[in-house]
């Protein structure tokens, strides 16, 4: 969908939470077309982010890795 958002599972590292906002703010700006929000929808974008980068966290921590699986 968007060359720029890059993986945040990494096999060496966790990703880091500017990672995260940064995935966040692509995807937003991707999904609702703007690059910078108009002050009427600054708010419900910024929400947006927020919601998305805490979807992306979860989703991230909920995850097994096969290596800790065969541990």
């Amino acid at each position: 969908m968007c060359r720029s958002i890059k993986p945040l599972r990494l096999p060496d590292r966790p990703a880091t939470e500017q990672e995260i906002q940064e995935a966040a703010l692509q995807y937003v700006r991707k999904v609702s077309g703007y690059r910078k929000p108009s002050k009427a929808n600054e708010e419900a974008f910024q929400r947006a982010v927020d919601e998305v980068a805490e979807a992306t966290r979860k989703m991230l921590e909920g995850l097994k890795s096969s290596r800790a699986e065969s541990l």
